[in-house]
C-alpha cells in the first residue's frame, strides 16, 4: 500500500494542491450522512491518497462538498439511478460506477444494464494500481 501511495504521489497531476485530505472526523460525518460504513481500506485511501489527481478517472473525494467527486453527492446520484444501496461508489465513469462492497471488493456497475460486470478487484489498492493508475 505505501508503495502504491508513493507511485500515486509521483504521478500526481494536481500541482496546486487543490484537493485536501480529510481527517477521521470528516469520515465519520460522511458515514453518518450516507448511513453506511466505509470499509477500512477505503478509509485508509481517503485519508492518505484522495488528494491525488492521476489519469482520466476521478475517484470520489470527501473534503469539498462542491466538487463533482464529493462522495455523498456521487452516492446519492448513483443510488437514485439504481446502484444497490449496500455498495459505495468509488469512481463514476460515463458508463457506470466502480463500486465497493462492505467487504471492500470493487466491481464495475454498468449504467445501461444495471448489473455488475464479472471483473473484481479485491480491495481499493488493487483497483488503484490496476485501473486508476492505468487510466
Amino acid at each position: 500500500m505505501n508503495d502504491i501511495i508513493d507511485e500515486l504521489r509521483a504521478m500526481n497531476l494536481d500541482r496546486f494542491g487543490s484537493i485536501e485530505l480529510p481527517d477521521d472526523d470528516q469520515l465519520v460525518e460522511i458515514e453518518e450522512e450516507l448511513l453506511i460504513g466505509i470499509p477500512p481500506d477505503f478509509k485508509e485511501y481517503l485519508l492518505e491518497a484522495s488528494d491525488v489527481v492521476v489519469g482520466t478517472l476521478t475517484p470520489v473525494t470527501v473534503t469539498d462538498p462542491h466538487a463533482h467527486t464529493h462522495l455523498p453527492e456521487v452516492t446519492a446520484t448513483a443510488w437514485s439511478i439504481g446502484l444497490p444501496r449496500d455498495v459505495i461508489p468509488v469512481c463514476e465513469t460515463p458508463d457506470g460506477y466502480y463500486a465497493m462492497s462492505s467487504e471492500g471488493v470493487i466491481s464495475f456497475w454498468e449504467r445501461e444494464t444495471e448489473e455488475f460486470g464479472e471483473q473484481e478487484w479485491e480491495n481499493i489498492w488493487d483497483w488503484v494500481e490496476k485501473v486508476w493508475m492505468q487510466s
